[in-house]
């Protein structure tokens, strides 16, 4: 169910599996957690996460729910890893998102809805615990009230709650999806990637209180001494496109 590609300095990852409204099987989120450690070795520029059919993702499949072990959660594992690809992520939300699927677009850093999308996360209605990890990343993105509202009272965000709480970044209508999600990974690809990785890294690590200050200044140093920015600042005195090529 998991289809990736990679065009150019833009890797795309489609969710494939319509009839299950893009539910992620453990095999289905190994497999995914496989290919983006793969592209973070020689990252691309941007990365899209994707579904098909009428819902982005509906998160881990019951089925699995119910019958393996959940001891080493692999949805967790997936998103602290598309959490921390090093390259900008764009979570293309073509329809509904749901329970760990609300994860997996929050782990990107944004997000693009469409009109008429609708989001809950339904644990409690099933007897179960949301993994802990989860509930840190929901909180860390969109603050504690609305983390309460979708886990205590597995409230429906319409498209218009998400974009008010903050879980989208732009809500646009359909036929609009491709534009808009083509113009924010345009852009980062017209960036700097060693600024932006490092600056990513710093970010994820503020978030997470685990920043480490000495390796933080070594990623500003770096970047300073880097051509990129040595061809930035001539781009500008020209009054020109800068040619970054990550080094």
């Amino acid at each position: 169910m998991i289809e990736a590609t990679l065009s150019g300095q833009v890797a795309t990852v489609v969710l494939n599996s319509p009839a299950t409204h893009n539910a992620l099987t453990q095999a289905a989120m190994s497999d995914l957690t496989g290919v983006l450690r793969g592209w973070a070795e020689t990252p691309p520029r941007a990365l899209i996460l994707t579904g098909t059919g009428r819902s982005f993702c509906s998160g881990a499949s019951l089925a699995d729910v119910a019958q393996a072990d959940w001891s080493d959660n692999p949805l967790t594992r997936l998103c602290d890893t598309l959490e921390d690809f090093p390259a900008v992520t764009v979570a293309r939300l073509n329809g509904g998102v749901y329970g760990g699927g609300v994860e997996l677009a929050l782990s990107c850093d944004f997000r693009v809805g469409v009109r008429g999308m609708k989001a809950f996360v339904p644990p409690a209605r099933l007897g179960i615990h949301y993994e802990p990890a989860g509930i840190r990343r929901m909180i860390d993105r969109l603050g504690s009230q609305t983390a309460r509202r979708m886990f205590l009272l597995a409230e429906r965000f319409d498209d218009r709650m998400l974009l008010e709480a903050g879980f989208l970044d732009h809500l646009v209508e359909p036929d609009e999806l491709d534009a808009k999600v083509d113009e924010l990974t345009g852009t980062a690809c017209g960036l700097a990637p060693l600024a932006l990785r490092g600056m990513k890294q710093t970010i994820c690590e503020i978030a997470h209180g685990t920043l480490d200050a000495a390796a933080a200044r070594h990623r500003v140093s770096h970047c300073l001494a880097s051509r990129d920015h040595a061809e930035g600042v001539a781009a500008m005195a020209e009054k020109r496109n800068p040619n970054f090529t990550g080094t």
